[in-house]
């Protein structure tokens, strides 16, 4: 059975940096594409970024593209989201998702992923 659950969130004033880890159990890196997806209140959810050693490569949203990282840990199966340079419209609930079944085509859609985390909060203050 696969589990995620993130940690990290936090306030923090625009400018600065946050890391948000999402510790995944039941799966192995080398068979799952692992993502990431906020929302924003009103808004849809939507896609921050992924990595997939199986497909070989890392995707960013381009809002977030040149200021967050994503990686992979396989020793302490975790993967960490390195946010810098923050912005309010960063604000949102963080969620950490995976999936044994992505292609490269579906990578940034929602529907792709069938594990979900319980998301956490980020708020950026301007």
């Amino acid at each position: 059975q696969v589990t995620l659950v993130e940690s990290g969130g936090g306030l923090v004033e625009a400018g600065n940096s946050l890391t948000l880890s999402c510790a995944a159990s039941g799966l192995t890196f080398t068979r799952y594409t692992m993502a990431w997806f906020r929302q924003a209140p009103g808004k849809e959810r939507e896609f921050v970024a992924a990595i997939s050693r199986r497909m070989g490569g890392t995707y960013y949203a381009n809002s977030v593209k040149g200021r967050f990282s994503v990686s992979t840990d396989s020793a302490k199966n975790t993967m960490t989201l390195q946010m810098n340079a923050l912005k309010p419209e960063d604000t949102a609930v963080y969620y950490c998702v995976s999936s044994s079944s992505v292609i490269t085509s579906q990578v940034r859609s929602q529907s792709a992923y069938a594990y979900w985390g319980h998301g956490t909060q980020v708020t950026v203050s301007s």
